[in-house]
């Protein structure tokens, strides 16, 4: 049975029996968390070792594990991370080298829970005018150094057995609202959006996912947010020489307009590969499956070869990695 094209979050720590037996039925090809669903060590695991019993297949598990505000697991579960462009601009010109380290060992712990994609490097370029609810996850200010950082990271990832996620495609830096709340815009021309914005995730157009930006480039299309507009996933793909699955950002996310369900038919439509849906909320979840239906033929093939790459890491030791990287932080 092919799965259906979309990422799901369960509700709380433990699945309920209407989850079990929704997700069971719905088939989704894999699973989001977040730290509603995080308790101790054990739980987190059997969580995760229960959301693929439930389909009967290795299915990817997916969280947000940045640093800083957006970071699911906390200590004593998993270090505490500083927010990505404070430690790049402390680590000055070692942060390829740091943020790697930092990268490994973020690896190192997801995986001992039984998480295998995290929805990092952040490629979005800061600005002075970023709001701030991105700004301080990005990891730099010039496409150079974000495309620099976001290749150390996504190996580090990668080395550790954990899928990397390009974010937010093609670029959000110059959003100057939290698309949580609503629709970021920009009227910038194509070619300064080439010089700068879309670099960084041409530079990584091989990785293996990537998440689309809640945002409107007026230049490319003045109507509908990259998530919605096939005329940006075009660029995604052609352009910028994307060829890994496409998932939407958080269809929840106040930025997109209408039911759920019309959000999900809509980024199914515009190009994308999978809907993520993040709130938990059983209603609109049902209502997203209907829609989205199975992935295409391309995605199938493109979520085949994703997977392939979640090699079973070697061990790593992590307190010697840490202790690396703090001195890259201090400094000579």
């Amino acid at each position: 049975m092919t799965a259906t094209a979309a990422i799901f979050a369960p509700r709380g720590e433990v699945l309920s029996t209407a989850e079990r037996r929704f997700f069971a039925d719905a088939n989704p090809w894999g699973f989001i968390l977040f730290a509603r669903n995080i308790g101790t060590a054990d739980q987190l695991r059997g969580l995760c070792a229960d959301l693929r019993e439930t389909l009967g297949r290795d299915a990817p598990i997916l969280i947000d594990q940045e640093g800083g505000r957006v970071q699911r697991i906390l200590p004593p579960l998993a270090r505490r991370w500083k927010p990505p462009l404070d430690d790049v601009m402390q680590l000055g010109d070692r942060a390829a080298e740091g943020m790697y380290l930092r990268a490994r060992i973020i690896a190192a712990e997801l995986k001992g829970f039984g998480i295998d994609v995290n929805c990092i490097p952040t490629l979005d370029v800061a600005t002075e005018y970023t709001h701030r609810f991105l700004r301080n996850r990005c990891y730099g200010e010039t496409p150079e150094q974000v495309s620099d950082v976001g290749q150390a990271v996504a190996r580090g990832l990668l080395d550790g057995g954990v899928l990397p996620v390009l974010k937010h495609m093609p670029g959000h830096g110059r959003g100057r609202v939290d698309s949580h709340l609503e629709l970021p815009f920009t009227n910038a021309a194509v070619d300064e959006l080439r010089a700068s914005d879309f670099l960084p995730f041409s530079a990584l157009a091989d990785m293996p996912l990537g998440m689309t930006a809640h945002m409107i480039f007026e230049a490319v299309d003045p109507y509908f947010p990259a998530t919605q507009s096939e005329q940006m996933i075009h660029l995604i793909r052609e352009e910028l020489g994307f060829g890994g699955v496409l998932m939407t950002d958080d269809i929840s996310m106040e930025a997109l307009s209408g039911t759920p369900a019309d959000r999900a038919q809509a980024s199914i439509a515009a190009g994308c590969d999978l809907v993520l849906h993040c709130n938990g909320d059983m209603g609109e979840m049902r209502a997203v499956a209907e829609v989205a239906g199975s992935l295409s033929e391309g995605a199938r093939f493109r979520a085949e070869a994703a997977l392939a790459l979640r090699d079973t890491a070697g061990e790593v030791d992590t307190d010697q990695l840490g202790a690396q990287f703090e001195a890259l932080l201090a400094g000579p």
